[in-house]
């Protein structure tokens, strides 16, 4: 018997072993439709998280291909998991797997037999999120369907390439929302409201945004799922599983559409080429029309869960057509359209050579879509498994040698920062993404330039060098045209995400190796803090306005019912140098041990003072704040919320439709995020071109607060409070405003006649006349000049980095009777744009980006820009957090 043949008959020995095996497993485990009493993807029925957690483990306690293990917990409490499937062989051997995976992915010593022993030995690790915006159901409705393939299948070819491959499912990104979204459909289901838009931000603080928060990390699910790839699991290929529109294209799968980040390998890009053409050949075979790619959707941002193309992860998205979650849509063949860069039309083209032609779209398509791209992704990884694993260490090696031949060689954060809270923070983000963290141990001279000890030093010359550079570095966008000087091609997102500039904190970069200075460098650990412990005789903690964290605990020590002082004129005491605005708690027996825990973990250390005084202060109250939030997925009231929640802000969520009738006088301020005039009076929708639209919502979560709402809070600024408003919220308050005064009783049964007076704000948003000429600003960061010594802009340096879209734009007027306004922020005249894209934006230059104004008592704050985008904007947080300290 030759050599060849024994090969043979060992190999169907082997599958036939499996096979048995294989069978007896497969009468312990229930199928999705014994599990559920209904196959997943039928017409209006949906799982929710805890039925499909609970089927994973169904499958993880009956099957030796499977294993579950729990990543983290979700903002609102639940647990999160990640499940492995592969042969048995595989899944009991995870860990040594698990080490095999990070030697590739960050060992850049590994020598040529090592990489080639890993190369033979290890796995490809295929990590796919599932349905992480939770109105995209289908990725998470077909899990179980693709689990209990991968569970109990014999066929030989899948088996073949399970012993290739490891596929990790995370079963859903956000599984608050996965809860959210399938409660409300189910509620619905039956009624003429079936379908409909959920009325809240499906997640307990930023709903669609979720996929935006790679880069921050600021979420605790965004954070599960991103220390797999950073720090844990390092697997070579990621999925990220989302839905898109009913009208266009049935699928998209790579490639992407241009702009590509450019600080990628080009190894990454032509790798999702073939994961992506693969699954369109794949799909086509199974008669799943209207896939396309190379279109729609570009790789230019590094927000979403594909971060990982930066840290040499071939990281990739599918989107798939959706229906009204379960219920069925039928789609008439006009209905169908494209559009975009690389899709033009609805036609038959190189990037969708096989159309749909309409008609009924369902759950069901959704689900079969999603099988089987995901069958593709699990074949080319195990046909292309050496060159895989191989590849992730080659990208690691040439990104340490980039980091030692090309600039920048070196980010140096020096110690001494205007807010050194933000400093730490920025710093223990980086180490979140896998990024090595340095310190000097001694000073060092370059260039002229001192390196002090203590400063910190993030090297190039790291696996994730591309990840690095792209997050430190400021954006400039690379302007692309679809043909020689025609259209430009515009970002699918914002342009600008440096985290120093959007933080706050200076860094610069030297970009040559100095070999002096790698003996001087100690890895740093992590977190950064400081132990705070209260000297015996210390009456006074005071801690600096210039650092974030400063107000995070006077608000908590504000809550806590401890008192808190703020300075309110620069003074010296004890050789102490205080300055306007840094705050003071005062240490008593009763409060030590309250003390004591809201200052352990801090970044910053307080000054001790032993000395009692009291001029020069003045005693602050904790702001009775009140934040509107929309029914519309209203995600930057989200935000909002997040942030205030994070320094410890306590606050009330108003809806529009509670405006008319609440008692005002119970805040001190109300904050408007950005949200649309009509949605907030009218809870509709208003097009571009003035036309109103009814939303897909049931009308009772929608309702505006009217008129009468708008006339509360005209006067509750008047009588003194304080009116907060960013964005689109802010023409509310601008333009021809009506003040109406109750009539109020004299004396007896006699009344005073009701008042009403006509009036206008001296402010005007003059931002249409500005992008009529041209002015286009995608997501952009740019520089203001601040109005110093205001107490708006207590703790903030002379100019300052905001993040606007380029509207609104502020003009200002002398005023007339009891209204007043002051600029607090103007767009600097020269170096406007810090990072980012903005076409013309010579056009901003000089102009309001910020203004105080006031009729009668109180206060209007509006912002030109997002202070608080995405949490990502920290270096303008404290102008937010000063208008809520307004109060008398």
């Amino acid at each position: 018997m030759s050599g060849k043949t024994i090969v043979s008959l060992l190999f169907v020995i082997f599958f036939w072993i499996l096979n048995a095996m294989s069978q007896t497993v497969q009468t312990e485990i229930k199928s999705p439709e014994e599990f559920f009493g209904f196959q997943p993807g039928a017409d209006r029925m949906l799982l929710d998280y805890e039925s499909l957690v609970g089927y994973l483990q169904h499958l993880a306690e009956n099957s030796p291909r499977v294993k579950m293990i729990e990543i983290g917990e979700s903002p609102m409490g639940k647990k999160m998991y990640l499940v492995f499937f592969s042969l048995e062989e595989n899944i009991s051997n995870l860990e040594h797997l698990k080490q095999i995976n990070k030697e590739l992915a960050i060992n850049t010593d590994l020598t040529e037999d090592l990489q080639k022993k890993y190369c033979e030995e290890g796995k490809v690790f295929i990590m796919a999120t599932l349905s992480m915006h939770s109105t995209e159901v289908g990725p998470s409705q077909a899990a179980p369907l693709i689990a209990y393939k991968l569970t109990t299948s014999n066929d030989a070819d899948l088996l073949k390439y399970m012993k290739d491959v490891v596929y990790m499912m995370v079963p859903n990104s956000n599984p608050d929302g996965m809860d959210m979204i399938v409660n409300h459909y189910m509620q619905s289901k039956n009624t003429k409201y079936e379908g409909g838009n959920y009325p809240k931000v499906y997640h307990k603080y930023v709903g669609h945004d979720n996929n935006r928060d790679y880069v921050t990390l600021s979420q605790s699910d965004t954070k599960a799922v991103a220390r797999i790839y950073n720090t844990e699991w390092y697997p070579q290929v990621l999925i990220d599983k989302h839905q898109m529109g009913s009208t266009g294209p049935r699928y998209f799968v790579p490639p992407m559409t241009d702009p590509i980040a450019e600080n990628v390998d080009e190894k990454i890009w032509n790798w999702s080429w073939i994961f992506g053409s693969n699954m369109a050949k794949d799909m086509a075979a199974d008669s799943l029309a209207g896939v396309s790619q190379h279109s729609m959707f570009d790789d230019y941002w590094p927000g979403s869960t594909e971060t990982g193309i930066w840290k040499n992860v071939i990281a990739m998205l599918t989107e798939c057509a959706s229906a009204q979650l379960a219920k069925p849509v039928y789609i008439e063949k006009n209905e169908l359209v494209a559009g975009g860069s690389g899709l033009a039309d609805y036609k038959k083209s190189i990037n969708m050579p096989m159309l749909w032609q309409g008609g009924w779209w369902r759950l069901s398509d959704i689900v079969e879509y999603e099988i089987s791209s995901t069958f593709s992704l699990i074949k080319t990884g195990s046909f292309h498994k050496k060159d895989i694993l191989l590849n992730r260490n080659i990208l690691a090696k040439e990104a340490v040698e980039k980091g030692k031949t090309l600039a920048p060689a070196y980010y140096i954060f020096p110690a001494q920062q205007h807010d050194k809270s933000e400093l730490a923070a920025l710093l223990g983000l980086l180490n979140e993404h896998g990024v090595a963290v340095y310190k000097t141990s001694e000073q060092f001279i370059y260039n002229g330039k001192i390196i002090e000890s203590g400063d910190y030093v993030v090297p190039l010359a790291q696996p994730y060098r591309a990840f690095i550079k792209e997050v430190l570095e400021k954006q400039k966008y690379p302007e692309m045209h679809y043909t020689k000087d025609g259209e430009l091609m515009r970002p699918y997102d914002i342009t600008s995400w440096s985290l120093p500039l959007h933080q706050g904190v200076s860094a610069y970069s030297i970009d040559e190796i100095q070999t002096v200075l790698e003996t001087k460098l100690k890895q740093v650990n992590f977190p950064l803090q400081e132990v705070t412990k209260i000297p015996e005789l210390c009456k006074n903690l005071v801690f600096s306005v210039n650092n974030n964290e400063s107000f995070k605990v006077a608000f908590s020590a504000l809550k806590e019912g401890i008192k808190v002082l703020r300075v309110t004129n620069n003074f010296t005491l004890a050789g102490n140098r205080l300055q306007t605005g840094d705050f003071i708690l005062q240490v008593t027996d009763k409060n030590s041990e309250q003390l004591h825990k809201i200052t352990d973990s801090l970044a910053v250390s307080p000054v001790y003072i032993s000395e009692e005084f009291s001029e020069n202060v003045k005693e602050l109250s904790l702001p009775k704040i009140a934040l509107v939030e929309t029914a519309f997925n209203d995600m930057d009231a989200g935000w909002t919320r997040f942030i205030l929640d994070s320094y410890c802000i306590p606050f009330t969520v108003l809806k529009p439709a509670e405006i008319e009738s609440a008692d005002l006088g119970n805040y001190d301020a109300i904050v408007f995020p950005d949200n649309d005039k009509t949605e907030l009076l009218e809870g509709k929708y208003k097009s571009r071109g003035g036309s109103v639209s009814i939303p897909a919502y049931d009308p009772q979560y929608i309702k505006g607060m009217g008129k009468k709402g708008l006339q509360n809070l005209i006067n509750f600024e008047n009588e003194g409070g304080t009116i907060i408003s960013w964005g689109a919220s802010t023409e509310l308050f601008l333009g021809v405003q009506t003040l109406e005064k109750p009539a109020k009783e004299k004396s007896g049964k006699e009344k005073t006649e009701a008042e009403k007076e006509e009036f206008e704000l001296p402010v005007s948003d003059i931002s249409s006349g500005i992008k009529s000429k041209g002015l286009f600003a995608p997501g952009t960061l740019f520089n203001v000049d601040l109005k110093e010594n205001h107490p708006l802009t207590l703790g903030m340096e002379k100019t300052a980095r905001v993040f606007s879209k380029g509207n609104p734009v502020f003009s200002t007027f002398i005023p007339y009777f009891d209204t007043d306004r002051r600029v607090i922020a103007t767009y600097s005249e020269e170096n406007v744009v810090v990072s980012g894209f903005a076409q013309n934006s010579e056009l901003l230059e000089g102009k309001s980006a910020m203004v105080w104004a006031r009729k009668g008592k109180g206060n209007f704050v509006f912002y030109g820009f997002y202070p608080q985008f995405r949490a990502s904007t920290s270096g303008t947080y404290k102008l937010l957090f000063n208008a809520l300290l307004l109060i008398k």
